[in-house]
């Protein structure tokens, strides 16, 4: 662009192109002026005439009041018809106004053959028809540069529509130091992030479909049995009838709690954390009051977040703590203040986990293999979930001393 306005202000302005570019009106106007201005007329006679031969340029020199100098060359007589032809063919005229060392202007006309512009160089035409054609080729290259990054996108948009999109789709493009990139890579990180919710989605119904199995099958078998049996017969499976719908409620409310956990939750509120760990353990002295829980808590803290969220999520740790932790031996929880997050940590003096376990603790429906079965699988989950909500992390590990830590790591607000 720089270029073609630059041949552009030339075009229009030809007149001061030729010259400051050809050979025989460069520096001809500043010559002559030399001769003329230092008394030797004669010189300045033979270099004008000199001048007209070698570059057939007619010239006339005027004075300051528009007097022609009388210089004893006589111009070359054209006729009127010649003249004008002439004009239009193969003459351009030009003007010069220059100030002498004496101070005094003069007007040079010139009158140059148009075949004599060819040293000039490239005609203003054909060099802005070049600088078209480059300027084309370069706003096509920048409009692939544009469209090229877009199309993937559309294609990414598109698989990511039909459920297949692909991590590194975009991983190429997102390495681009431009605004495309860096839309790349969000929008590399959102697929991949929905990708994997489509996909926890689908495993939960998966697992959701297998765990309803069982209580199902118990509850068909029942009353397949009740319809066959004796009014005393139809009595004793009447209990087993109603735990299995016991069975099959908590496990539904279990996955709904685990559903809704991925829903917009509301305005972050104070959490008093000691007022929260004392609640559930009165709670849980309900539940297992043969149970020691204690709370060594150095200083009161509080946590911006969802109260709700927090207590299902400590109150499901506490719970599975206590369903593995021998009678006599407490139950420890821990409240730490680090320089970057919040550490609470519940210890039991159970069994613990197996080291291959530990990494699957968490996931939806897993249950450890050899332990005694009393859940379906959520708690744990359902923890996690509540624990990522506040961007913080639950960790599993066993003490060195025996027994099972769960430690929620919440960052500072």
């Amino acid at each position: 662009m720089g270029g073609l306005t630059y041949l552009l202000v030339r075009i229009f302005n030809q007149d001061q192109w030729i010259l400051n570019q050809h050979p025989g009106l460069k520096d001809f106007a500043n010559n002559w002026l030399e001769h003329y201005e230092s008394g030797d007329r004669r010189s300045a006679v033979e270099y004008l005439q000199q001048h007209r031969q070698s570059y057939r340029i007619e010239t006339q020199i005027l004075d300051a009041s528009g007097t022609p100098l009388d210089l004893g060359v006589s111009p070359r007589v054209i006729s009127p018809a010649t003249r004008r032809s002439a004009h239009r063919s193969t003459w351009r005229t030009i003007t010069q106004e220059v100030t002498g060392n004496n101070e005094h202007d003069y007007l040079f006309v010139y009158r140059i053959a148009r075949s004599e512009l060819s040293h000039v160089g490239f005609r203003p035409w054909g060099a802005l028809l070049i600088a078209f054609l480059v300027l084309t080729l370069m706003s096509i290259l920048v409009t692939l540069s544009i469209t090229r990054p877009l199309n993937r996108l559309r294609h990414a948009v598109h698989d990511l529509g039909q459920t297949s999109y692909q991590k590194d789709s975009l991983k190429r493009l997102a390495k681009r130091g431009d605004e495309l990139g860096v839309l790349a890579a969000d929008f590399n990180r959102m697929g991949q992030r929905l990708q994997g919710l489509i996909e926890s989605q689908r495993q939960l119904l998966r697992d959701v479909s297998h765990e309803l199995r069982s209580p199902l099958a118990r509850l068909q078998i029942a009353l397949a049995l009740a319809e066959r049996g004796s009014p005393a017969e139809q009595a004793k499976l009447w209990p087993r009838l109603h735990l299995e719908c016991q069975r099959l409620d908590g496990l539904i409310d279990e996955i709904l709690t685990l559903a809704r956990l991925d829903q917009v939750q509301t305005e972050k509120q104070s959490i008093d954390i000691k007022q929260l760990l004392d609640k559930l353990k009165e709670d849980a002295s309900l539940l297992a009051p043969e149970q020691v829980i204690t709370i060594r808590q150095a200083h009161s803290y509080t946590y911006q977040g969802w109260p709700s969220l927090l207590q299902r999520a400590l109150d499901n740790l506490l719970r599975n703590a206590l369903r593995f932790n021998p009678a006599g031996q407490p139950i420890k929880i821990t409240v730490e203040q680090t320089a970057d997050a919040l550490l609470i940590q519940i210890q039991d003096h159970g069994p613990g986990v197996s080291e291959e376990y530990l990494p699957q603790l968490g996931n939806s429906f897993f249950r450890v293999p050899g332990q005694q079965q009393q859940g379906y699988g959520l708690g744990l989950a359902i923890a996690k979930r509540a624990v990522e909500q506040h961007s913080g992390q639950l960790q599993f590990s066993n003490h060195s001393a025996g027994g099972f830590i769960a430690s929620v790591i919440l960052p500072r607000n």
